[in-house]
């Protein structure tokens, strides 16, 4: 249980985040309705979605590791701040190249997550910050099913600018509490923003994602799809080079080569790609009309409710992941996530053709996403000193998002393989796509089998880990010397 002093802080961070997860998935049922509003062309539109992807994925490490640094309460009042702008600029944009500025300016927001699982570690007892990082998680987790559960009923009762007028008022009351009630950071990291790696991060992210996003519209063969895929593996490179030799870099690479971590991000990596491939193609699928020979010719709303069950299960096993953790261990909770989105996968690849096997397999990832999600950022605050949380879980979200930029793309190529004379993809490629999602997270389990089965080190009020197999929960206390071995100033 949270002591009295800290819930406010977490009702901060929790809808502060939230209200970020929310604005990922929340406009996208809606973009029909937005393009017919705005004039625009439907690949003119996708842009809204794009816009926000790479933003997110820029700011998300980067401001993270600010936060490190500056403090992480002035860092998340600000990135609040920036939200709540965004959100109003997105509620009066008149043109959809607005509209897409808007996008950009709301995808800071990525860095919420960093932040908030650093301000955990920072000010919560040692018993709560478990529990505290899967509660958070859980709302993150959640949230994206509100977006989606959501988007349908707000657009057809007021209008698609409420999508964005609701985040306003919420936000910025966030932000006005925020700057009264969360405490400031005690723990600062040591240097400063390694300007360069930031750079060559920035670049090789939107040289990844951007094809990924739009190679449905450009294609995979085009000149602007292999050119920006060269320069992403040309970036990466120097990225790798420059942070390797900085004495100040971004991302510490000897952090992500913590047996933990990297074996945390390959499993968020497969993970993510699975799970955006199902939120991105069942609510397609039960839109399909019934004329297809499948789907169930569902409006916005319908789909929508046929996700109830994805986040009623989401929200709860990352709630429960708290209590668990302590007993059976995060490696543990992170293999029976990814399993679960593997039986989801196969009860989807079997069967589709009642809306209730959807629900239910809907229900079962549901499950797998609650439980991997708090897995996944324990297993990483419990790993890395605590001056690199922001920058270490950050760049794990990032993992999880590139992950889902492949996972949706290859998805839609399967699926839109071939065409019906009407344009509508056949069943088999949903068939095929179901398939690719059970694939995935079967890796994604053998990923997180590969996770060392304890944390390296001691829980912060001193003991080491105790318990079984499954891993120790807690975040481990690191001493004067480790944190100089692990941090960046370390290099010379």
């Amino acid at each position: 249980m949270l002591r009295k002093s800290t819930r406010l802080t977490f009702a901060v961070l929790a809808t502060g985040a939230g209200v970020f997860s929310m604005l990922q998935s929340l406009i996208a049922p809606a973009l029909p309705t937005v393009q017919h509003a705005l004039h625009t062309s439907q690949s003119t539109a996708t842009w809204v979605m794009t816009a926000y992807l790479l933003s997110a994925s820029v700011f998300t490490p980067i401001l993270g590791r600010v936060g490190d640094l500056v403090g992480r309460k002035r860092t998340l009042v600000a990135v609040l701040a920036t939200v709540t702008i965004g959100c109003l600029l997105a509620a009066l944009a008149p043109t959809i190249g607005v509209l897409i500025v808007a996008r950009v300016v709301q995808g800071v927001g990525g860095a919420l997550f960093p932040l908030s699982f650093g301000i955990i570690r920072d000010e919560f007892a040692p018993g709560d910050v478990g529990p505290g990082i899967s509660n958070l998680s859980a709302v993150i987790a959640a949230g994206g099913g509100v977006g989606m559960v959501a988007a349908g009923p707000i657009v057809a009762a007021l209008d698609y600018r409420w999508l964005f007028w609701i985040p306003v008022v919420v936000a910025a009351a966030t932000t006005l509490i925020a700057v009264r009630h969360v405490p400031e950071s005690p723990t600062r990291a040591e240097g400063r923003v390694g300007w360069l790696g930031a750079v060559l991060l920035s670049g090789w992210l939107v040289a990844l994602l951007l094809p990924l996003s739009q190679a449905s519209v450009w294609g995979w063969g085009s000149a602007r799809s292999v050119g920006l895929f060269a320069a992403a593996v040309v970036l990466f490179a120097l990225w790798l080079v420059a942070e390797a030799r900085s004495r100040h870099p971004l991302i510490d690479l000897r952090v992500l080569r913590l047996p933990a971590v990297w074996t945390t991000n390959t499993a968020a990596l497969l993970f993510g790609a699975g799970m955006y491939a199902i939120w991105t193609f069942l609510p397609g699928f039960v839109q399909t009309p019934r004329s297809a020979g499948y789907g169930f010719g569902a409006s916005v709303t319908t789909a929508g409710l046929l996700m109830v069950p994805m986040l009623i299960a989401m929200f709860c096993s990352g709630i429960l992941s708290g209590r668990l953790e302590p007993v059976l261990g995060a490696k543990a909770l992170l293999t029976a996530g990814a399993a679960l989105g593997a039986v989801s996968g196969g009860v989807l690849t079997l069967w589709h053709d009642r809306p209730w096997q959807v629900a239910f397999a809907a229900g079962v990832f549901g499950l797998g996403i609650g439980l991997a999600f708090a897995s996944m950022a324990n297993l990483i605050v419990g790993s890395v000193p605590p001056a690199q949380t922001g920058a270490a879980t950050g760049m794990n979200a990032n993992i999880r998002t590139i992950g889902g930029s492949i996972g949706a793309a290859v998805t839609g190529v399967l699926v839109t393989a071939h065409l019906q004379p009407s344009g509508l993809p056949h069943a088999s490629g949903y068939t095929h796509g179901f398939a690719l999602l059970t694939a995935l997270c079967l890796a994604a389990t053998l990923a997180a089998l590969l996770v060392p089965g304890r944390n390296a080190g001691r829980r912060p009020d001193g003991p080491r880990a105790s318990g079984g197999s499954g891993g120790s929960s807690g975040t481990k206390a690191w001493t004067a010397e480790e944190e100089a071995t692990a941090s960046p100033s370390a290099h010379g």
